[in-house]
Parts: C-alpha cells; sequence; structure tokens
C-alpha cells in the first residue's frame, strides 16, 4: 500500500511540473528520479512528496531547485581520454573535408567537455570554420559554462586527462589563472553559442555535422531514449557522426539501422541513411 501511495505521489509531482512548468520528467527512468526526488525531501526538510508538490505549484523558486537537481552535472575536461582520442583520429579527417562544420553539444551541463572540444579543434586546425551549439535544459550549468571558469585544484586532472586524450600543447596554454579558479580563454568559446534547449519537449537542431550527447539518455526510459534518438537522426547530415556516452547503444532502438559503429568502445556512429 505504501509503495502504490508512493507511486501516485511521483506521478502527480511529475505532472505537476509539467502542467505548471512544461519540463517534462514522466519519461525519465523511473529509479533514477526516485532517487532524486528523495535526495531533494531531504536536502529541504519534506515528509511528503505531496507536500513539495503543493510548494511547487505555488513558488516557483521550488521548482527552480528541482530542476537544478534533476540536471546531470557530472562532467569534466577531456572526459574519457580515450573517447576524444578516438574523435580526433577517426572522426576529425572526415570533418575537415567540409567547408564548414556544426556541431551540436547536448545536455552539455557546466560546459568542461564543450571547451575540451573546443581545444581539440583549435589543434587540428578547424576551430575557424566551426559553430557549436552548446545546450542544457539547466540555465544554472549554462551560466557556468558561459563564463568558464573552474576550480583550479581540478586542473591536474584535466591536465592528465588532456595528454591522455593526445593534446599537443600544454594544458595551461588554454587558461589563465586567478585566485583559486582556472579561467578558460575567450578563445575557445567565441564560437559557442550556449542555449537552453529541453530534449524531452524542443525541437531539431538542423544539419549538424556532429552531435554529442554524453551520458545523459542512461538518465531516459526506453520511449524516451527512442524519442531523442530520432530527434538526433533527423539532426543530422547524411554521414553525420553521432558520439554517446560509454554506457549507452544505438542498439535496439528505433533508429539503429540508420547508422554504422565508427568506434564501438567509444560509442560513435555515422549515419549512412538519408532522414
Amino acid at each position: 500500500m505504501k509503495a502504490d501511495i508512493e507511486k501516485i505521489e511521483i506521478d502527480l509531482f511529475l505532472e505537476a511540473i509539467f502542467k505548471c512548468y512544461g519540463y517534462d520528467f514522466q519519461l525519465y527512468a523511473r529509479a533514477s528520479i526516485k532517487r532524486r526526488i528523495k535526495h531533494l525531501m531531504k536536502k529541504n526538510g519534506y515528509n511528503r512528496i505531496s507536500d513539495m508538490t503543493s510548494d511547487i505549484l505555488h513558488d516557483p523558486s521550488v521548482f527552480e531547485k528541482v530542476v537544478y537537481d534533476f540536471s546531470i552535472t557530472v562532467t569534466e575536461m577531456f572526459r574519457d581520454p580515450s573517447f576524444y582520442q578516438s574523435l580526433r583520429n577517426k572522426i576529425i579527417p572526415y570533418l575537415k573535408t567540409y567547408p564548414f562544420i556544426k556541431i551540436w553539444h547536448a545536455g552539455c551541463a557546466t560546459g568542461e567537455e564543450v571547451y575540451s572540444l573546443a581545444i581539440l579543434l583549435k589543434e587540428e586546425g578547424i576551430y575557424n570554420k566551426a559553430t557549436i551549439f552548446a545546450t542544457d535544459f539547466n540555465e544554472h550549468a549554462l551560466d557556468v559554462a558561459r563564463q568558464g571558469i573552474y576550480s583550479l585544484k581540478d586542473t591536474q586532472k584535466y591536465s592528465t586527462n588532456y595528454q591522455k586524450a593526445g593534446g599537443k600543447a600544454s594544458f595551461s596554454d588554454y587558461y589563465y589563472a586567478r585566485y583559486n579558479s582556472a579561467i578558460m580563454r575567450k578563445s575557445l568559446s567565441k564560437n559557442v553559442t550556449f542555449a537552453n534547449h529541453n530534449l524531452v519537449t524542443d525541437g531539431v537542431f538542423g544539419e549538424m555535422h556532429l552531435i554529442l550527447c554524453r551520458n545523459v539518455l542512461i538518465y531516459f526510459n526506453k520511449d524516451l531514449q527512442n524519442k531523442v534518438l530520432t530527434l538526433f537522426n533527423e539532426s543530422l547530415i547524411h554521414g553525420g557522426f553521432l558520439a554517446l556516452g560509454s554506457k549507452e547503444t544505438l542498439s535496439f532502438s528505433s533508429i539503429e539501422n540508420d547508422f554504422k559503429p565508427i568506434d564501438k568502445k567509444n560509442k560513435i556512429f555515422r549515419k549512412i541513411k538519408k532522414g
């Protein structure tokens, strides 16, 4: 009985967010959503989900806390170095053949991986012909990304990742230190547009040559994964590339046959059918 009531409360909580604010978390993986709701309750002193639902309906500031907590912002510079090495060696040579390049980094969180990509493109000599759209639905995370200011204590790890990813210079060339912060150089973001985009409810980003969406789909249920993958398929040019996270796959998805794997280990695929 208790489990049934909890399920009803979670359903009503998610429905209230959708109907009141237009953010749809109803197709997120239920176990993940449940953990995040429990975390929110504990952090904000709620005993029942229904009490939090009531406050969300009447207080937008409570909703803002929910959006912040529901966003997946675990990231780092050159996360999974072998992925960036593969991108450098297997994908960049194709991108070099285009007169211009459009890249969509979906679910960019606080931007560390966007700056990693920018560094890679600079080192391969194609940054100036690239336009990068970096999107997330968490406005707070986007603000951090736009500023490009990160903790200085993390730079040693980032530098190690960068070298493992095939970096051609010193990671310190790409930021300057001030107090306890590493501030990314503005030349890295001049071709980047940071924008609010919700993968659940918003539409196509057209004619992309490369889409990166890494470690986001694992938080969606199967139906929502298919919906988002279809969105990516429709947003890519014929011959474009799709990069997913290490635990994500196109296998058994609705677009599986539209792509061929370029790097199975690092989950990079190329579109082979015209959408």
